[in-house]
């Protein structure tokens, strides 16, 4: 019951002795994510956390077999963290850093375009495959495993609609916090498109916000796909005015789509069971499936 990631994931932290770092892997490792070890350059050799720590993010791929990274680096040099374990060959890089300059991510964008890796963020919680691995800084404890994907801009939000699915009796298969930057890995259509075709997962929640066409598109993909495995969706920033960033650098209406009534209208259009708040997420789940 897995998308991107599970039990046998080969773990890497890049930023591994750093505070964050070390805060989040230790979270990652009581959850049971197999972390093979971290990259911090110029303390390879020695351990942390009981694992090895690396020089480079090749030398982690060749000697611990590592193939999914989380990135803990400053905005500063986080772009060139995730261009590393692209060249290196890790499957998924899953980047945590807030705050990367737009015209770094650009050269991210088209260096890893025709790569065989999945980028997931940056600025986002990260994935989580209940009771198998947790490759972000969510609260373990909230998920449960079952078989409801989550695809979500928001961190907080993708924690409540987890914790209403399980509420309502069902549990999440995996959840993907994409991230809420301009411009970001992966995008909704892409993380719905993996839910979709995934046999473990029946329904998905699919939680949007304010700014940028990435819930249009997703929802115009759905109904072409023909798809009849239902889908939950919500819209962060019903209130929001107009030209204003809210919260994520992402969130800011510019076009006549951007706003939260626009996005909604076009998710109902497409076939998507819109709630208007999120405290709504669990029972409609529970009457989708019912």
């Amino acid at each position: 019951m897995s998308v991107l990631v599970n039990k046998d994931s080969k773990v890497i932290v890049q930023g591994f002795t750093g505070t964050e770092g070390t805060f989040h892997a230790g979270q990652m490792i009581e959850y049971g994510t197999n972390v093979v070890g971290g990259v911090t350059p110029g303390k390879g050799g020695s351990e942390h956390l009981g694992k090895p720590v690396f020089n480079t993010v090749a030398e982690s791929v060749e000697k611990a077999g590592a193939n999914v990274s989380i990135i803990f680096v400053p905005p500063a040099f986080a772009a060139d963290a995730i261009m590393e374990a692209a060249e290196a060959g890790i499957k998924v890089i899953v980047c945590i850093t807030e705050g990367i300059p737009v015209e770094d991510m650009v050269k991210v964008k088209a260096y890893i375009a025709d790569r065989d890796t999945r980028l997931i963020g940056p600025n986002c919680p990260g994935i989580i495959t209940s009771d198998e691995a947790k490759i972000g800084i969510m609260p373990g404890f909230v998920f449960k495993k079952g078989r409801v994907g989550i695809v979500s801009k928001s961190g907080t939000l993708t924690y409540e609609a987890a914790d209403q699915v399980v509420k309502a009796g069902f549990g999440v298969s995996t959840a993907i916090g994409i991230g809420g930057d301009p411009i970001i890995g992966t995008t909704t259509k892409e993380a719905l498109e993996l839910f979709i075709n995934d046999d473990e997962t029946d329904a998905v929640v699919m939680i949007g916000e304010i700014g940028g066409n990435l819930e249009a598109e997703a929802a115009r993909w759905y109904k072409a796909s023909g798809s009849k495995k239902p889908v939950v969706g919500f819209i962060a920033g019903q209130t929001a005015p107009k030209g204003r960033t809210m919260g994520h650098a992402g969130a800011i209406v510019g076009g006549d789509e951007d706003t939260a009534q626009a996005k909604m209208a076009i998710m109902r259009e497409n076939g998507i069971n819109v709630v208007d708040s999120p405290a709504e997420i669990g029972a409609t789940v529970a009457k989708v499936l019912g």
